[in-house]
């Protein structure tokens, strides 16, 4: 058993307290749209609908688990309200596994290729480098070889914010400062991670969405030099959002995904907002996997995300 599983319990009570402010907004309004109800009806369903879309789960989605729900009453005939919130966690827990079919690995896994190359997009303020500084700290914690690149160098202060991190997690970092040009950096992270057999190097970027066109340029081309040190790169592709904009999140995700091929989310401070649903409707509705969610500020307060725990923590109990 690795040391991150050994902290099984732990993450998962640092996990209920994240959600915490969405669990007490959800369980509230599913409360209220159930109140006095014996049996679902339609009325029920349609006040469980309202329920989820006030609780930033969205419309599409929202509308595709409800429509789950109506076929299962209309099979089992009878159903009570706790069997009814049975079937949400169910339904809940089916779409995000569609989405990600496989559980994910922990931080001590095996990488298919040696160097691992992480490409970390999403706009300014979301928590972007500090999920960096995050994951290079659970990493190197797990036993990796861990390297840094500060190709964000469009934002001021961005490589002295990376560095910080660097410093905090205690591995190297690859920066040319301010105004350097962000492939270059990416590219000298990728052979420097290659050259001192390095498991994994995680690549800033910047995040600057008011023109898509240079957005997509600049992206494009970070990608295209660092696939030319090692194969594949980037292997992998994570886009930072910030759950507490809820929908705003959604808009930004929309954004990115059209403009690189994202592998997968990460969902930064649910600890501070009620809108943790958020996290369910981006996962469905990009069909991109949710990788990683913050729960808290603390350096190993961000966890790979567990469906069953979320939702398990997300509707309270088991």
């Amino acid at each position: 058993m690795s040391w991150l599983n050994k902290l099984g319990l732990k993450k998962k009570e640092k996990l209920e307290q994240g959600v915490e402010k969405s669990r007490e907004g959800l369980l509230n309004k599913i409360g209220k749209s159930l109140a006095g109800k014996d049996t679902v009806d339609a009325e029920t369903l349609d006040a469980l609908e309202d329920a989820l879309i006030t609780s930033d789960v969205g419309v599409k989605t929202t509308i595709e688990i409800i429509e789950r729900i109506e076929k299962r009453v209309a099979r089992d005939k009878f159903v009570t309200q706790n069997e009814l919130q049975l079937m949400l966690r169910e339904e809940i827990v089916a779409l995000l596994k569609e989405n990600r079919p496989d559980q994910p690995a922990e931080f001590d896994a095996d990488f298919t290729h040696k160097p691992h190359i992480i490409m970390v997009v999403g706009v300014n303020g979301v928590g972007k480098t500090t999920t960096i500084g995050k994951l290079a700290h659970l990493y190197k914690n797990a036993g990796k070889k861990v390297v840094l690149g500060a190709a964000d160098t469009f934002r001021a202060a961005a490589v002295d914010q990376l560095t910080i991190w660097s410093e905090r997690a205690d591995v190297p970092i690859i920066q040319q400062g301010q105004n350097a040009d962000p492939a270059a950096v990416a590219y000298d992270t990728v052979a420097a991670a290659k050259s001192r057999g390095s498991d994994v190097a995680l690549v800033d970027t910047a995040g600057r969405l008011h023109n898509k066109k240079s957005l997509m340029e600049e992206l494009g081309k970070i990608k295209r030099v660092m696939g030319k040190v090692t194969d594949g790169a980037p292997h992998e592709i994570l886009l930072v959002l910030d759950a507490s904009t809820g929908q705003n999140a959604m808009q930004q995700a929309r954004a990115f995904t059209e403009v690189v091929d994202v592998t997968g989310l990460v969902l930064t401070k649910l600890d501070g907002t009620a809108k943790g649903g958020i996290v369910i409707g981006i996962s469905n509705e990009l069909k991109v996997p949710v990788k990683y969610i913050g729960v808290g500020e603390k350096i190993e307060d961000l966890q790979i995300f567990d469906r069953v725990e979320f939702v398990n923590a997300l509707f309270g109990g088991e």
